[in-house]
């Protein structure tokens, strides 16, 4: 999900050959991932146990079983030195001046040979698509399960690195979570009538709205899912990158996303800079929370948050 270089393609897929690949992913993810991410969710303090895991390896199998049919979608918009990024994060690329023409001009090796070298633009976090590891998000000082945010980050080499909190940073992703059912609830469609006309900026989905799409759909929530909002921004990513990255945005709220845990949802995620509704709703001038769905998805309940898809051909 960090690959900030990837191109928006599709491609058809046998049927045969999805099976064939995900059945294998997930038989190794089975006998091999699960054991190992078990083991390193041994004496966690969020309450989750070995056998909840062995429970998500045969919900993947199930899964799996069921596809009748696939197609692959890339969700990825195309990323380049001009693409919408969080303000927290800045914007670089690196690139070696080696080109085909300058590099054989100045005979750097011999007569015959040429070469150019690769550029590179790197978003970080907050700009391709990325997925939120459960260590980005602490309430009150503290991460998902009771950790302490403070001694989880006092090395600076990174999450976990002191010894604290080292399964909630990304390379503890659930590796059932790498083949999961995956739902699309199409808000904007369903509340605008049309599929080419997004939601308002600042815009709440509440959990009625959520509910009331998936019931137009015939869509049903499984526990675990990975469960995507579209709101009709994705477009915006590369079409007006300053709306998309301005400081009003629709998404979830609270009640929306206490929609999405209720449902038992592990994984959440749209088509927008930051999930969630922008800004948040202020009771007074003074009164509000920010980024208080992140708040509650993460750091209280452990769901991973992905940003930035691109769904326009996923809902079409």
């Amino acid at each position: 999900m960090r690959d900030s270089g990837a191109t928006n393609q599709q491609t058809a897929v046998n049927r045969r050959d999805f099976v064939r690949a995900a059945g294998a992913l997930a038989a190794a993810l089975t006998l091999e991932g699960f054991k190992e991410t078990a083991s390193a969710d041994d004496g966690r303090s969020d309450g989750r146990r070995s056998n909840d895991r062995r429970d998500d390896a045969g919900r993947v199998q199930d899964f799996i079983r069921e596809v009748k049919g696939a197609r692959l979608f890339d969700l990825c918009p195309t990323w380049d030195e001009n693409s919408p990024i969080a303000s927290v994060n800045p914007k670089f690329s690196m690139k070696l001046d080696a080109t085909h023409a300058n590099t054989f001009r100045n005979g750097q090796f011999d007569q015959h040979l040429s070469f150019t070298s690769e550029i590179m633009q790197w978003s970080g976090q907050h700009g391709a698509p990325s997925i939120d590891a459960l260590g980005h998000i602490g309430r009150d000082g503290r991460l998902f399960g009771g950790v302490n945010a403070f001694d989880a980050t006092s090395d600076p080499r990174g999450l976990g690195r002191s010894g604290v909190g080292a399964h909630l940073a990304m390379d503890h992703y659930a590796t059932d979570l790498l083949v999961n059912r995956g739902v699309l609830l199409d808000v904007a469609t369903f509340l605008t009538g049309k599929t080419s006309k997004p939601l308002a900026a600042g815009f709440e989905i509440t959990a009625r709205h959520l509910a009331d799409t998936a019931h137009a759909q015939g869509t049903e929530l499984h526990r675990g899912d990975t469960v995507l909002i579209r709101t009709g921004w994705g477009p915006f990513f590369t079409s007006d990158p300053a709306q998309y990255a301005g400081a009003s945005s629709p998404g979830p709220g609270v009640d929306g996303a206490q929609f999405l845990i209720d449902h038992g949802a592990r994984v959440v995620g749209n088509d927008t800079l930051t999930f969630e509704k922008r800004p948040p709703i202020r009771v007074t001038p003074t009164d509000f929370e920010v980024f208080p769905v992140h708040m509650l998805v993460i750091a209280d309940h452990g769901i991973h948050i992905i940003e930035n898809f691109l769904l326009e051909e996923l809902a079409a």
